[in-house]
């Protein structure tokens, strides 16, 4: 029985070690994350936009943050640019052809840690229906608990693009020679993660639980 009650407590204490170390899950707080880009205008000024609402998923691994996974999607059909009409021509099928292509996503496939606070993220980026990797270059401060008592997580991604390998392809030439557009976009994504609760602690299984009293035969009347 000494024995028995050891090994239980070993891997008792196995299964709790694990538990811990497993990847934490958390989730895009919309409120305070955002998505902007900034483009040149006939190369000499600078146009910035921001996109709709953000969303996704953080698995996140403490122990090593090279294991972590991300996923974003951005809400493109609430582009604004504070001009209503440049935003309804890059809503058209001339760039990001909202009615067709929604949403702008993200999937990471690769972490590399360059510093404390510093990643290097490697993934899937789909617009427009097209897919091309990118890298993006990650500040991630850390962790914060509310007075709520939620935890929350910052992290702010830069990247830069050319919206040609995307199909975002419209332009035209100006007197000079010069085009209208600029091809590169610079791309700037702050996200406020939460991390999921605790799941409630299971009640113990029906059969753990004390076997009910079986039920005593019927007497039968002489």
């Amino acid at each position: 029985m000494k024995r028995l009650a050891t090994a239980a407590v070993a891997m008792f204490a196995l299964s709790s070690a694990s538990a811990f170390a497993a990847p934490s899950t958390w989730s895009v707080d919309p409120e305070h994350s955002s998505a902007q880009f900034a483009v040149k205008h006939l190369g000499l000024s600078t146009v910035r936009g921001e996109m709709g609402k953000v969303g996704g998923t953080l698995t996140y691994d403490e122990k090593d943050v090279t294991k972590s996974k991300v996923t974003a999607t951005v809400d493109a059909t609430a582009i604004n640019t504070r001009e209503p009409k440049r935003d309804t021509h890059l809503k058209s099928d001339a760039f990001f052809d909202v009615e067709k292509y929604p949403t702008i996503t993200f999937t990471s496939t690769k972490v590399v840690k360059v510093s404390k606070n510093k990643l290097k993220v490697t993934g899937d980026l789909t617009m427009r229906d097209k897919t091309k990797s990118v890298v993006l270059d990650v500040d991630f401060p850390g962790e914060q608990v509310t007075a709520y008592g939620d935890t929350h997580l910052g992290a702010t991604a830069t990247t830069k693009i050319n919206r040609q390998d995307f199909g975002v392809s419209w332009n035209t030439t100006v007197d000079t020679g010069g085009l209208l557009v600029g091809d590169d976009v610079n791309i700037t994504i702050d996200m406020d993660f939460i991390k999921a609760k605790d799941a409630p602690a299971a009640t113990p299984a029906a059969s753990m639980a004390a076997p009910a009293p079986s039920p005593k035969p019927a007497v039968k009347s002489k």
